[in-house]
């Protein structure tokens, strides 16, 4: 196994005929959570797409687990990668059970092999069972984040994407999501890349910190690295702004 989960070689993507990033070499380190900040339209949710396989790199390649993306059986190689994104997007004309279970049976899982899974990250998550035939507009926001949290590692990813999944919360179902989460990595062992507007968000749950701004990468390292020695004057504002 590669020492890196996902690894940027020299990467460039357009969108709409504009470059977004070019030359973008990055790689991220196992079973560590990476945040990933900057301000809207640097590049985050594209780099995201990227190693999702939403989006194909139109220079350089993006290699996931040491491996290329693949060109086929795409929906194979995105089921064992976690989702999570901002809303939790639940199917909101399934139950609560289906949302959660929609993989794993599409998987050909077990019955006995779902409900065991579905018990372990409810009581993981602080979640009553009787929520699995409720349907999402019954469930509070914080109750749907989970459900969210439980949907994308139903299939025990070694890998989850973390789309700014925490931002429409409030501030105490914030730090309650933020303890579970980092309970489930030291627990699971994933590796995870969180993209996120908020540094704070991103000093408390990241070990690995990476900086976008417009056309690449400003900077990245551990947490107290970029926190601590500033590389250029946008992070260093960045900082100073936030913290």
């Amino acid at each position: 196994m590669s020492e890196y989960c996902i690894e940027f070689r020299s990467v460039g993507k357009q969108l709409g005929g504009n470059w977004i990033f070019r030359d973008l070499k990055l790689l991220l380190p196992n079973q560590q959570i990476t945040a990933m900040v900057g301000e809207s339209g640097s590049g985050k949710t594209t780099l995201l797409q990227l190693v999702n396989g939403i989006h194909t790199a139109d220079e350089g390649e993006v290699r996931v687990r040491g491996e290329p993306i693949p060109d086929q059986n795409i929906e194979s190689f995105r089921r064992r990668i976690g989702y999570a994104v901002q809303g939790a997007r639940l199917f909101p004309h399934m139950s609560i059970r289906k949302n959660v279970t929609i993989l794993a049976r599409m998987e050909g899982w077990t019955e006995p092999q779902i409900n065991e899974r579905v018990n372990d990250l409810f009581e993981l998550l602080g979640l009553e069972l009787d929520l699995l035939d409720r349907y999402p507009y019954e469930l509070s926001g914080g109750q749907q984040h989970r459900i969210g949290l439980c949907r994308a590692l139903m299939l025990r990813p070694d890998l989850l994407l973390l789309d700014e999944p925490f931002s429409a919360i409030d501030p105490m179902t914030r730090h309650e999501i933020h303890e579970e989460l980092l309970t489930l990595q030291k627990r699971m062992h994933f590796s995870a890349l969180l993209v996120t507007h908020d540094l704070r968000e991103a000093q408390k749950l990241g070990d690995y910190l990476v900086v976008m701004a417009q056309g690449g990468i400003s900077q990245q390292g551990t947490i107290d690295e970029v926190i601590n020695s500033p590389a250029n004057d946008y992070v260093r504002n960045m900082v100073e702004a936030h913290l």
